[in-house]
Order: structure tokens, then C-alpha cells, then sequence
């Protein structure tokens, strides 16, 4: 009964919403409405996003709903958040949209009502279909090529008639149906792509030489220099799959993990740069290549190389750009440099300086509370490593914005005399010190410079580096 009172008191704000917005609309208006209810919400605010910027937020009331008028709304597709959690809403002319989601099972959840409901719902419906049919899709990368050719090519017909079917009965516009179609066909091109390296990395086999003739036909048919697209998951997905498969080295036994990993990655950069000529959807695509390669490498001298190229084609020099962040953090973090204080506290909340270690050769790694198995593995490694150097103190700086969750979270984990931190602002320390990944170790020497920036406690040969 919970649940059906929680549908009537919904149906009751949609019915005022609509009533309230049931009139006739100028050609020139451009009103709109967007409200909902989040169950179980992460957090107080609904971010109401465009082209990834947000463009408004609305705080939850007392009974977690929330609502805005419009006077004058682009239609368009938009993204509404409740972080972490995001997902899509397309405005129409005058559209008056609710939506109800709760947040503990966010995509499963979400409903529309309201004038521009239909739309968005099938949005929604052929996303979670995508959705099942990724995780059933890893076996059939195993299948040959024939065979798995015959699965999704079934498995997409079945789609587009789901989709063709929708679009005749809702009668939707032509800039919606730039987003239902690519929905619909990002999809299928990104299994395509995927194929060839998973099948090789499953199965051992190269299948690339029994590929069909017309295996790569839809290729020409993309527009990759559609703005509207720039921002939409399912196209920058494709993006992704579509640059890793033709930027793949195959005589990949001349070079070392790291090395092909950086050639592999420029391979990147140089095709989106011949590929895309709009500097918008360009300069999202760089950026998209850049920030994956610098969560992976953590090698000063191929981070540098990297972004060197990066550079040379990236026309972005906004001081907000991210990877220009990193790039200059990158620099700072040289060896015989000095780190750069950053805001840390201890279990007491008090304030500490990087001046008050001492002069003592230091070990510094990170975690967080939503990787358990990380940082407790983290721990018990670093007090193996305490016991076979004791020449080295070890700094653990965890990541969550809660002290009192942390110093909780301490009461779990064998610390022995690990000396135990948090930042206070994540954002800063991912600046100064370019952590784009929890697995980052930083060492310095007794003089408290700099003696590896980029290296990993995990790494089979990290033990040599304390030497």
C-alpha cells in the first residue's frame, strides 16, 4: 500500500501541473515546466543540466520533491542529476514534464508524466533495453563472425521496430528523432567495433581478415561533427569503441604495456584530429581520450609525450579545461620538486602543514571508502613494507568528504603507525597533485622532495623503489 499511495500523491502534483498549464501557448512563449519526486535521494539538489553545464538546480523540499518554471527554455535535450546519478529529459516547445525516480535504483526507476512524457519515457525504455542486452553481450563476442553477426543484427531489428512503432504513434519532431535514432544505432555500431578486440582477447583469435567487405559501411554514414551529439552518451560511446579499434597497434609484442599504451593512445588523438572537424565536438572528443589515458598511465615521461600531442590539437585553453589542470599539475610533480601543500586534517580535524613530516624519506597513497577492498589490501601492504623499511614513515590521505565516516571507517583497518590523513577539498589536491585514480603513490625523499610522483603500491617492482 506504500507504494500506491506514493503513485496517487505523485498522479495528484501531475494532474495540478497539468491543470495549471493547460492553456494555450504564444508562438513566441517558450515556458516550460520540470518537476519530480526523488525517493531515497544521494543528495539535496537536482542539477538541471545543458551540454554537460548546469544550468540551474533545484533543492529538494521536506518531502523531496522539487519544481521550476521556465520562462524561456531552448527546447532540446537536457540532463537532470542527482549526484552521482544522471540521466536524460528532452524538452519540446512548452513540454511540462514530472518525473519520479528513486535514487537507490536510479535508471530503473525513473518515470515521466506530463505533456512530453511519451518521448522521454521511450528514451528511457530503449536504454534499459541497451542496457540488458550489454550484459548478456560478453559471451557473443566469443561467437564467430558469422554467428555473431546473425545475434545483433536479430537483436537490432527487434529494436528498430520497437522504434519505429514509437515513432509513429508519438509523432515526435526531427531534432528528437536525432536522439531516439542514435540511441537506436550507437548501439549496434559500438558492438561492431567492440568485436574484433574482444573476440581476439577472449578467443585468441584475429578475425579482422574474415571480416565482411561491408563490415565497416556505416562508418560512412556518421556525421561526426554533429553538435547536438557532442554531449550524448550513446554517440560519445560509439566514439570511444570506434577510436580504440582503428587505433590499435597490432604488432603490439615490439613494445612494452606502457609504451603501446601511449602509442595507442596518440594513434587516438591523430585520428580524432583528422576525423572531426568541429572544434566543439573535437575538443570534448580530445578531452575524453585525454582523461581516460591519464586514469590509466601513471609514467611522467609518456604522460608528458601524451600530452604534448594533446596540446598541439586541442583548440580548448579554458583554465577550466580539466586535463590542462592535470597537464600543469603534471609539470609541478617532477622529481627534485617540492609537493605543493594541499588542505589535509587529521583524526582530530585538525589542520595539517606537509612541513610538520619531518625530514624522513615518505611514502603517500590514497583511499576511499567506496573502494573497501582497496584500501584495506592498501594497508595491509603498507604495514608489510613498514616492517622491511623502517626508514620510511607512510602517509594514507583518504579521499570522503566525512570525517566523522572516516575516523569510523579507521576503527576497520589495521593502521599500526601509518600516519592517518583526509583532505578536506578533493578537488584541490586533484589539482596540485594530479590524482586521477585512487591507486597513486607518491614518494619523497628525506629532504622531502620529490622521488616518484607516478608510481603504484601495487606495481611488482614498487619495492625496488624504496631501495
Amino acid at each position: 500500500m506504500p507504494k500506491l499511495n506514493h503513485i496517487l500523491v505523485f498522479s495528484a502534483a501531475v494532474v495540478a501541473l497539468l491543470t495549471s498549464c493547460n492553456k494555450e501557448f504564444k508562438k513566441n512563449n517558450f515556458t516550460a515546466y520540470f518537476g519530480g519526486e526523488v525517493i531515497n535521494p544521494t543528495n539535496p539538489y537536482i542539477l538541471f543540466c545543458k551540454d554537460q553545464k548546469v544550468i540551474d538546480s533545484f533543492k529538494l523540499d521536506q518531502n523531496n520533491r522539487f519544481f521550476m518554471k521556465f520562462d524561456s527554455l531552448t527546447p532540446g535535450l537536457y540532463s537532470f542529476k542527482n549526484e552521482p546519478e544522471y540521466q536524460y529529459v528532452y524538452f519540446d516547445k512548452n513540454d511540462s514534464i514530472m518525473v519520479r525516480v528513486n535514487a537507490k535504483d536510479f535508471d530503473n526507476s525513473i518515470v515521466f508524466c506530463g505533456r512530453g512524457d511519451q518521448k522521454n519515457n521511450f528514451l528511457m525504455d530503449l536504454y534499459l533495453k541497451n542496457e540488458d542486452d550489454r550484459g548478456k553481450i560478453f559471451d557473443v563476442f566469443d561467437y564467430n563472425v558469422a554467428n555473431f553477426l546473425k545475434n545483433i543484427d536479430s537483436s537490432y531489428a527487434s529494436r528498430e521496430k520497437f522504434y519505429s512503432a514509437k515513432k509513429a504513434e508519438i509523432q515526435w519532431s526531427d531534432d528528437f528523432d536525432v536522439y531516439a535514432r542514435a540511441a537506436l544505432d550507437f548501439h549496434h555500431y559500438s558492438k561492431k567495433e567492440i568485436y574484433p578486440l574482444a573476440h581476439l582477447m577472449r578467443t585468441g583469435n584475429d578475425v579482422y581478415e574474415s571480416l565482411p567487405k561491408d563490415y565497416y559501411f556505416y562508418r560512412k554514414t556518421i556525421d561526426y561533427n554533429n553538435t547536438r551529439l557532442s554531449g550524448y552518451m550513446p554517440f560519445v560511446t560509439y566514439l570511444s569503441h570506434m577510436l580504440n579499434n582503428v587505433a590499435a597497434i597490432h604488432y603490439h609484442n615490439h613494445y612494452s604495456p606502457v609504451d603501446m599504451a601511449l602509442r595507442t593512445n596518440i594513434n587516438k588523438l591523430n585520428i580524432a584530429d583528422t576525423l572531426i572537424k568541429d572544434p566543439t565536438v573535437k575538443n570534448i572528443v580530445l578531452n575524453n581520450i585525454a582523461f581516460t589515458y591519464l586514469l590509466e598511465d601513471q609514467n611522467m615521461v609518456n604522460n608528458q609525450k601524451f600530452l604534448d600531442t594533446y596540446y598541439k590539437f586541442s583548440t580548448d585553453k579554458s583554465k577550466k579545461n580539466e586535463i590542462f589542470k592535470i597537464g600543469n599539475a603534471i609539470q609541478l610533480l617532477k622529481s627534485g620538486n617540492t609537493l605543493t601543500d594541499v588542505d589535509l586534517v587529521d583524526k582530530n580535524n585538525q589542520p595539517f602543514a606537509l612541513s610538520q613530516i619531518g625530514n624522513k624519506k615518505t611514502v603517500i597513497f590514497f583511499w576511499t571508502e567506496n573502494l573497501s577492498s582497496h584500501y584495506l589490501s592498501a594497508h595491509r601492504k603498507v604495514l608489510a613494507f613498514q616492517s622491511a623499511h623502517p626508514d620510511y614513515q607512510f602517509i594514507a590521505i583518504n579521499l570522503d568528504k566525512d570525517q566523522k565516516k572516516w575516523t569510523d571507517n579507521l576503527g576497520n583497518i589495521k593502521s599500526g603507525n601509518i600516519l592517518e590523513l583526509r583532505t578536506t577539498d578533493f578537488e584541490d589536491l586533484k589539482a596540485k597533485w594530479a590524482i586521477t585514480k585512487v591507486h597513486r603513490t607518491i614518494i619523497l625523499n628525506q629532504d622531502g622532495s620529490i622521488k616518484n610522483a607516478f608510481t603504484n603500491l601495487f606495481d611488482v617492482d614498487f619495492e625496488k623503489e624504496l631501495e
